[in-house]
C-alpha cells in the first residue's frame, strides 16, 4: 500500500500532484486536518490525494492554491492529473478536444461526453462498472473545461430523438440533462440540433462518430467500439464523414425547433416525475 514517506513524484502526473499538495502544506505549517477545515474538505481526503489514493477536483486544486497561496500550481497540475486519468484508449481524444478549433459530432443513442452532467455521466459510467465512480466521473466532466478557454472550440452536436427518452439515470437525472442541454440555447459556441424520428433513414445509420477541426492541422474523423478509438485523418473517411455530417445537419431540426422538442421531451417524459 502506498505511504507519504513512499511517494515518488516522477511516478505519475497524481503522484506529483499529491507530493506537491504536502510540501506545500508542510511549507504553511499546516496539519491535513487544519488544510481541511480551510478548504471546507476533510483532512481524510487532504491525506488520500497526498498519497495518490483519491484524485483531487478542479475545485479543491483552486481552493487549496488560494489557502497555500500557490500562484496557480495546483490548478495547473490538476489539468495533468485528469488527463493522465482517462483510458489510454481515450487519451489521444481528449488532446484532440482541447486543440480543435471545430467539434462536430453526431451521436446515435446518447448525450456527447462534452455536454453531460454529473448525473447523467455516472449514470452511463457505472452502467456495468462502478468501482471508483466519483474519481471516473470528475475525469469525464474535466474535459469540458475546454469550453472555459479564451477561444473555446465552436461545439456542434446533432443528437438522434431517440437519445431524449432514453432514461439514463433516472427521470430527475434525465430532466436535468435536457435543461443542460437547453442551457446552451442562446449559446453560439455550442449548437445542439436533434435528428427526429420523422427523418427516417439518414446518413447517420451506421453510427456516432466526430470530426475535429484544427487551424492548421488536417481534420481527424473519430469512431469508438469496445474499449476502443479510432481516429484517422485518411482524406477519403474525412470527405465521406465530413459530407454525412453536411446531410445530418440539414436533415435536424433547426436549434430553435430542436430546442421546442428537447422541451416536449423533458415534459411529456420527465415532468410527472419530478415534485
Amino acid at each position: 500500500m502506498t505511504t507519504i514517506n513512499a511517494l515518488d513524484p516522477g511516478a505519475s502526473p497524481l503522484d506529483y500532484y499529491g507530493y506537491e499538495l504536502r510540501r506545500l502544506r508542510e511549507t504553511a505549517h499546516l496539519t491535513q486536518r487544519q488544510l481541511g477545515d480551510i478548504l471546507n474538505y476533510t483532512g481524510s481526503l487532504v491525506g488520500q490525494i497526498e498519497t495518490a489514493r483519491k484524485i483531487p477536483t478542479p475545485e479543491f486544486s483552486v481552493r487549496a492554491d488560494a489557502a497555500l497561496g500557490s500562484d496557480g500550481l495546483l490548478t495547473r497540475l490538476v489539468q495533468l492529473v485528469l488527463r493522465s486519468q482517462l483510458p489510454a484508449w481515450f487519451q489521444q481524444v481528449a488532446e484532440l478536444e482541447a486543440r480543435a478549433i471545430e467539434i462536430c459530432t453526431f451521436q446515435a443513442n446518447m448525450i456527447h461526453g462534452l455536454l453531460q452532467t454529473s448525473g447523467y455521466a455516472r449514470a452511463t459510467l457505472g452502467a456495468l462498472d462502478r468501482t471508483d465512480l466519483d474519481d471516473r466521473t470528475t475525469v469525464r466532466l474535466a474535459r469540458q473545461r475546454i469550453f472555459e478557454k479564451e477561444e473555446p472550440p465552436v461545439f456542434w452536436l446533432v443528437i438522434s430523438e431517440a437519445a431524449l427518452y432514453q432514461e439514463i439515470g433516472g427521470g430527475d437525472a434525465m430532466r436535468g440533462q435536457l435543461t443542460h442541454l437547453l442551457s446552451f440555447e442562446e449559446d453560439p459556441w455550442i449548437n445542439v440540433q436533434v435528428l427526429p424520428f420523422s427523418a427516417g433513414a439518414h446518413a447517420g445509420l451506421t453510427g456516432s462518430f466526430n470530426l475535429y477541426r484544427f487551424a492548421s492541422d488536417p481534420t481527424i474523423v473519430y469512431t469508438e467500439g469496445y474499449g476502443s478509438g479510432h481516429p484517422t485523418a485518411n482524406p477519403d473517411t474525412v470527405k465521406d464523414c465530413s459530407l454525412r455530417y453536411d446531410h445530418l445537419r440539414a436533415a435536424a431540426l433547426s436549434l430553435k425547433d430542436s430546442a421546442e422538442l428537447i422541451r416536449r421531451a423533458m415534459e411529456d417524459r420527465y415532468g410527472e416525475q419530478l415534485a
